[in-house]
């Protein structure tokens, strides 16, 4: 799966981007030499008449201090019963992996379901701890994946589950030499907290980080 060299069309990305910048009152100049990204690429993008690719969307979000999906964010029906047919649930490419909602952004009560795909030395989060309210509960449905909870390490594999408090300092990454996909539960977080979002920042390990753990 070559994530890394998908795009798609969406003129909503545009108009997110523009909003984004504007909330924040940063010119198209600013943003440019902050994301390494041309003025008039960036122009393109928020205008629609062009489509960019996962990384460029990852640079205009670092820039702006964004997780990507705020470039996707719409403002869902909320339902009591949501029915996803695997061929239509929303998706959205991430650096190194793939992250399809199951219909937590839609649902009434306090959970998100997400489905993610890591490639082979990819995590989430990055460099940076994640630590929010409520549970989480992660399956793995193929391959491997290591999980550090707290400071200790546990190496997850086909058919594994975890369950623990999301308030203890946690992230994680794929060791093995295959793609890892796995299911993310999130329950009983506070009213304001978007948790997804905290594990969207997926980062390629093998840019100057350690192999053999987590960075």
């Amino acid at each position: 799966m070559d994530i890394l060299n998908k795009s798609w069309a969406s003129g909503d990305v545009g108009t997110h981007l523009k909003r984004l910048r504007e909330e924040r009152k940063i010119s198209m100049r600013m943003l440019a030499r902050q994301s390494g990204l041309s003025a008039n690429a960036l122009s393109m993008i928020e205008r629609g008449l062009t489509s960019p690719s996962v990384s460029t969307l990852n640079k205009v979000a670092a820039a702006l201090e964004v997780p990507i999906t705020a470039f996707f964010r719409g403002k869902p029906e909320r339902q009591n019963i949501i029915f996803r047919q695997a061929n239509t649930r929303p998706h959205i490419p991430v650096m190194s992996g793939l992250w399809e909602d199951l219909g937590g952004d839609s649902f009434t009560e306090h959970m998100e379901a997400f489905a993610l795909t890591l490639e082979n030395s990819s995590g989430s989060g990055g460099s940076h701890s994640i630590t929010h309210s409520g549970g989480e509960f992660v399956y793995i449905v193929s391959g491997q994946l290591n999980c550090e909870i707290d400071g200790q390490e546990i190496c997850m594999e086909t058919g594994d589950s975890l369950l623990f408090s999301a308030k203890l300092i946690h992230r994680w990454y794929n060791p093995g030499p295959t793609e890892t996909s796995a299911i993310i539960l999130i329950a009983t977080f506070d009213n304001d907290e978007r948790p997804v979002e905290y594990h969207l920042a997926v980062h390629d390990r093998a840019a100057g980080s350690d192999q053999n753990g987590i960075s």
